[in-house]
């Protein structure tokens, strides 16, 4: 299975959280999975960051891209094909960070690892 982890399912993963569905938890760590992670997430952590919504238990410049390596995340940047597919998602959800996670994950054909329902308005798989 191919996964790409919301910016909550990551940070809950990273962090070893209980709120990290067990679903979840065991198709990150199956080894045969390929997991990854949007620049959009690192993008979105640091503007909550800057803006005093959301602490790391390890410095940023450790977490991106070091955490993500050590856990065996591929990086996912954005291009033109996963902005393209924006223009074709209705607005189900205005939330910019996931409105490309949606467009990527149709784009490449991945599985949205994500507490959040509304992803699933888009016609993406998702896990939890």
């Amino acid at each position: 299975m191919r996964l790409l982890l919301d910016t909550q399912a990551l940070l809950w993963f990273c962090e070893g959280h209980a709120s990290l569905s067990a679903a979840a938890r065991a198709a990150i760590e199956e080894a045969a999975n390929e997991k990854f992670v949007s620049h959009a997430t690192a993008w979105e952590v640091a503007i909550k960051m800057s803006l005093g919504k959301l602490k790391l238990t390890i410095p940023y410049e450790e977490f991106f891209p070091g955490a993500l390596r050590s856990n065996g995340f591929h990086e996912l940047p954005p291009d033109f094909r996963h902005y393209r597919e924006l223009l074709a998602l209705p607005l189900h959800h205005r939330d910019p960070f996931d409105r490309l996670l949606v467009a990527q994950a149709k784009a490449e054909g991945l599985t949205v690892v994500t507490c959040d329902p509304q992803f699933r308005a888009y016609g993406v798989d998702v896990l939890w």
